[in-house]
């Protein structure tokens, strides 16, 4: 690595061609990559969320899609997905391809802040392309072939994110250009995937027993759904602070309005429920906390204390009447990723165009010298330099975020409906299962497991003594008996597994 000395503190120095030295701030290398650590552990909360909210015979599928989402996303951005967001050749819409491979992606300065190398801010996003997938993923929740689904999350990270993420973050993006505000991701992450899980909704169709009382079900795992909210939660730190890309005063502030949202958020959702069912809800509390942090992040760096509670009381008031928009509009978003992901996105992203500030923007650090290069992308640094939002009567701001909110909403659903109907004309790409494996569910019928209920027994052979247990394992896995001649098939037909209901 020519260039790259360290100074008397032990920062590291990095001089161009032309003698141009950067510091790279150890302190703020060591908080970006922690943040990393944290952003990473909300890929599988999302997970054990989804997985707590479904019948028993779907919950093992969500776990692993997370997991799968991460291995797909990390080898898309280290292929191109980096290089198409943030290269600095980038247009209006959608990058090149410079850093193909990450190339010339190491020690030069990032376009995020030159206080952090590239690599750093590189790994950083990264856990931002993986988690905005695995959200988009409930939309397939109880009914889609699981090979599929992790091909079309390299083709929507290619498509969908990239593109978005650019004309949101990049210096040369239009929305960024204009000057709307999105510290971290209320577009690019939650708007995007919150439309591209109506489209799956839209596209897949309703489940068996729609509107009956066979999905009248409760979720199957309180518990998963509130560890999956410790994550979630606990991993924002990373997500909305972490956006400061400097450990500053304002990731302090960042910290903060985080958690506040989500506490209000939280107890405005659970309230709101028990109004209705006088039950005070753990699941309530989780949803309504997650509503918040979506609300949050757009203007975690960007508004006060005071603002983030109005944030957290609207999405938790905003989106709870939003999951009743499938209801009236006929479609099966099972897991409700539009009411609160895409609703929330806009309710946040259009509080901070009303409660954006200048003086919070201005909490970070003072620009570093020489700063010609980023002269055009300040507003994503530590030391932000910002016009503010209404607060600071600059009136255009809401306008700008109404666009952006638009753009990113229709972009990502209507590329996300190509997307499934290409798809669904190749074979072996077909992601909708047969009504069959969906009443067996997606853990027996697609990976041939199960999240719990099972126990090793010898080989049983004979096809009455398996079809007398049948209905007792329709029993364990939440399994429609209608299924068991599909049931007997797959058990059948691999006589190496010996696993039966316990």
């Amino acid at each position: 690595m020519s260039g790259i000395s360290y100074d008397a503190s032990g920062n590291l120095v990095y001089k161009q061609d032309d003698q141009t030295s950067f510091v790279y701030n150890s302190g703020d290398i060591s908080w970006v990559l922690a943040c990393t650590a944290l952003v990473w552990i909300m890929i599988p909360g999302v997970g054990f969320f989804y997985s707590g909210l479904l019948r028993r015979k779907n919950a093992l599928s969500m776990i692993f899609l997370s997991m799968g989402t991460i291995a797909v996303v990390s080898f898309q951005w280290w292929f191109w997905g980096f290089s198409l967001t943030f290269s600095e050749g980038a247009g209006l819409f959608i990058g090149d391809l410079k850093h193909f491979a990450l190339r010339d992606v190491l020690e030069k300065p990032s376009v995020g802040s030159s206080r952090i190398p590239s690599i750093v801010f590189c790994v950083y996003q990264l856990m931002f392309a993986a988690i905005t997938p695995m959200l988009a993923l409930g939309g397939f929740a109880e009914r889609a072939h699981l090979g599929p689904v992790l091909v079309f999350v390299f083709i929507w990270s290619t498509a969908v994110y990239d593109p978005i993420a650019c004309w949101t973050w990049n210096p040369h993006g239009w929305s960024f250009v204009n000057g709307s505000y999105d510290f971290a991701g209320g577009t690019p992450v939650h708007i995007s995937s919150g439309a591209a899980a109506l489209a799956i909704s839209i596209y897949l169709g309703k489940r068996r027993g729609y509107g009956t009382e066979a999905l009248a079900y409760k979720p199957h795992n309180t518990s998963y759904v509130v560890i999956g909210t410790i994550f979630l939660w606990f991993g924002w730190f990373g997500f909305n602070p972490g956006s400061a890309l400097s450990a500053n005063l304002r990731a302090a502030s960042a910290f903060i309005v985080t958690n506040l949202a989500a506490c209000v958020g939280g107890l405005t959702w659970m309230a709101w429920d028990y109004r209705i069912e006088r039950k005070w809800s753990a699941v309530g509390f989780c949803s309504g906390s997650i509503a918040g942090l979506v609300a949050i992040t757009p203007g975690s760096g960007f508004v006060g204390s005071p603002a983030s509670v109005l944030f957290g009381f609207m999405a938790g008031t905003v989106c709870n009447f939003a999951t009743q928009i499938k209801f009236f509009a006929g479609y099966d978003d099972s897991l409700d990723v539009f009411a609160s992901h895409a609703v929330g996105g806009i309710v946040g992203n259009l509080l901070t165009a009303i409660f954006a500030q200048r003086k919070i923007a201005a909490y970070g650090n003072p620009p570093p010298p020489k700063m010609e290069m980023f002269a055009d992308c300040l507003h994503k640094d530590g030391f932000t330099v910002i016009p503010g939002g209404w607060l600071d009567h600059h009136w255009i701001q809401l306008a700008w975020h109404v666009a952006d909110s638009a753009a990113g909403l229709a972009y990502s659903f209507v590329v996300t409906t190509l997307i499934l109907w290409i798809m669904h004309y190749i074979p072996g790409l077909r992601l909708r299962v047969s009504e069959a494996a969906e009443m067996v569910g997606i853990d027996e019928a697609d990976m041939g497991e199960a999240a719990y209920d099972w126990v090793t027994a010898p080989v049983i052979s004979d096809t009455e003594t398996v079809r007398s247990l049948v209905p007792h394992t329709a029993t364990a896995m939440n399994m429609d008996p209608h299924a068991e001649n599909y049931y007997l098939k797959e058990r059948n037909s691999n006589s190496r597994r010996s696993y039966i209901s316990a």
